[in-house]
């Protein structure tokens, strides 16, 4: 099985070496500085689990050099806001993929399969719920450093995930559980629940996920966010796993935040870095799905337009 990882941040050398610990033949999309560490060194996975590490990675810098029909799978791991290129070089380059190759998105956010379904059918094109951590202490190394539930693969199109079960079976054998669902929806609603209500406030005032459970005015920004994002999944097709935002702010705050307490959001860091943050598959689509069914999310546009003023001063 060959896998081609588009994406080379923690999450991609993670997955990257863990199947390739499996026996599948990995190449990795990279540019820069990462491609050359990549060549040089390998892919490392280190931290929690097994340890790995994988020599002789091929690694492609250019669409154009990836060799025709070599892969049964596109993992997408990169930022959200590569998505639109990634899909249009995919679909200029189709010729480097099998006839029945799939793609895989594993990405923070809720609709990141839409640039692809312009290109690929439904049948070709699944999502992934991570909510493993991994950081990237050098370009070629990933460091899981949190495990608290399952990597999930499905589509949120409806199409059957079975097909998936040799990606989970080497992912979950490498050490890390990776199971299918055919809710993922659900899923990646809970993911983004968590991730709207934590990120940009967090990154705003540059403070950790506790620290903002401990402002009473945090606190109630919060729950606006959390309210609306109800309102707007109740009025859409899409599901999550608590039946009210009362039931979800229970664990929220009870659960899911202290097991956190210290940590930084991703938005936090990529403000620090100075570059563009994935608040449009956060916030941002809360605001684009509120839109189409009528619902005011007012707390997620004031959260959001801080976030873009930020970012317009990069």
């Amino acid at each position: 099985m060959k896998i081609l990882i588009i994406g080379a941040g923690g999450v991609g050398i993670g997955l990257a070496t863990s199947v390739a610990s499996q026996g599948a033949e990995v190449s990795i999309f990279a540019r820069g500085e990462t491609a050359k560490a990549i060549r040089n060194n390998g892919i490392k996975r280190t931290g929690l689990f097994t340890h790995y590490e994988i020599s002789d990675v091929p690694v492609y810098e250019k669409y154009g050099e990836i060799p025709k029909e070599s892969f049964d799978y596109i993992f997408i791991s990169s930022k959200t806001t590569a998505n639109e290129d990634i899909a249009n070089n995919l679909s200029e380059h189709k010729d480097i993929m099998k006839k029945d190759a799939k793609i895989i998105i594993f990405q923070n956010g809720f609709g990141n399969d839409e640039p692809y379904l312009k290109f690929f059918p439904k049948e070709k094109v699944f999502s992934a719920r991570v909510i493993t951590g991994f950081t990237r202490p050098e370009r070629y190394i990933s460091e899981v450093t949190v495990y608290t539930e399952p990597i999930l693969l499905g589509s949120l199109q409806g199409e059957n995930p079975n097909d998936l079960q040799e990606i989970a079976d080497m992912i979950t054998k490498s050490g890390i559980k990776c199971e299918l669902t055919t809710e993922v929806d659900k899923y990646l609603w809970a993911k983004m629940l968590y991730n709207c209500t934590l990120n940009p406030l967090g990154a705003i005032l540059d403070v950790t996920y506790g620290q903002l459970t401990e402002n009473p005015y945090t606190l109630e920004l919060m729950d606006n966010i959390i309210e609306e994002i109800f309102e707007v999944i109740k009025a859409s097709p899409y599901e999550t796993l608590w039946g009210n935002a009362d039931e979800y702010k229970d664990i929220f705050y009870s659960k899911l935040v202290p097991d956190t307490y210290n940590h930084y959001s991703s938005t936090h860091q990529d403000i620090k870095k100075h570059i563009r943050t994935e608040i449009d598959s956060l916030n941002g689509k809360v605001i684009q799905l509120g839109n189409k069914y009528n619902i005011q999310v007012n707390t997620n546009k004031f959260i959001y337009n801080l976030i873009k003023a930020i970012e317009s001063t990069f």
